[in-house]
């Protein structure tokens, strides 16, 4: 069996967080902290995938085509689709981060307003 992808764990918390209709605020926080820890994971992703798109734009340069052409060759090559798929998943989890942030606060003035805290 294949290790999980940072994509594709992402993914699957993107599934549960938008497919649960009343996620429960324990389950929330733990998906955040998972979330927060694939930050790490998506930087060296991007990090590896803007190398090897690089090396492919510099080729592509490098064959004394006009540097404009040689830019939408370079982008139609897998390397270019894993340096996009890299960048899209960090930004997913930004948001997903930001949404479960925000509904963890709701959920804690909800809690504090309905007389739950003294």
């Amino acid at each position: 069996m294949a290790e999980p992808t940072i994509r594709g764990m992402v993914r699957l918390i993107q599934v549960e967080v938008r497919d649960t209709p009343d996620l429960q605020p324990d389950r929330a926080a733990e998906l955040l902290n998972k979330l927060t820890a694939l930050l790490g994971n998506c930087n060296d992703s991007i990090r590896e995938a803007d190398l090897a798109y690089a090396s492919v734009l510099i080729r592509h340069l490098d064959s004394e085509e006009a540097a404009n052409r040689a830019k939408i060759r370079a982008e139609t090559t897998p390397e270019y689709q894993r340096k996009r798929e890299a960048r899209d998943t960090k930004d997913l989890a930004v948001e997903l981060i930001r949404s479960l942030k925000y509904y963890l606060k709701s959920k804690q003035d909800e809690y504090r307003y309905s007389g739950g805290m003294a």
